[in-house]
C-alpha cells in the first residue's frame, strides 16, 4: 500500500487577492494561474514552480505571498 500526500500554497497578489495556488504531490509541485482549466505545469522544486506562476501573472507583477494551506 502507497501513500500519497500533499500539500498546497496559495499565492495571494499584492491587493490580498488568490492569484494562484502550488500543489506539492509524489509528481513535484504543480503550478496554477487562479481561475485556470489546467496548471501551468509540475515542477521538481518549489523555487521553480514558484517562478514559473510569478512569470505568468501579468507584466509588472508583484512577487505573490504564498501560504501553507
Amino acid at each position: 500500500m502507497s501513500t500519497t500526500s500533499s500539500s498546497l500554497w496559495v499565492a495571494y497578489g499584492s491587493e490580498g487577492s488568490v492569484v494562484g495556488t502550488i500543489r506539492r504531490d509524489d509528481a513535484g509541485y504543480t503550478a496554477t494561474i487562479a481561475g485556470a482549466d489546467a496548471s501551468l505545469g509540475t515542477y521538481p522544486t518549489m523555487d521553480i514552480a514558484k517562478n514559473a506562476l510569478h512569470g505568468h501573472l501579468p507584466p509588472g507583477s508583484d512577487w505573490p505571498q504564498f501560504r501553507e494551506h
